[in-house]
């Protein structure tokens, strides 16, 4: 199943993204592809249900002209849900 899309090495392509297991990858993959953005997976090992320190790296790939929009798509998306704080039902004081 994600087998299949694995060790692939195109020319045009540039790797915007490193995740760390084969399940992130596909959740960011997923990112991309919703927004329009094609997106391909590569890793060097091979697929596990977990990973060991970079051996379950997976570098996700775009066409060079859409990396930097991919690169923005992300880095929005991830920055937004580390910075935001918890709301709070609380009435302000």
């Amino acid at each position: 199943m994600f087998g299949k899309e694995l060790n692939v090495k195109r020319e045009g392509f540039e790797v915007v993204y490193r995740a760390s297991g084969i399940m992130l990858a596909e959740v960011i993959k997923g990112r991309l592809e919703a927004s329009g953005i094609p997106a391909a997976l590569d890793s060097e090992s091979s697929i596990l249900p977990f990973s060991v320190a970079d051996m379950g790296e997976v570098r996700i790939l775009v066409q060079r002209e859409r990396a930097e929009e991919a690169r923005d798509l992300l880095g929005a998306g991830f920055d937004e849900e580390e910075d935001e704080e918890p709301e709070s039902d609380a009435p302000a004081a």
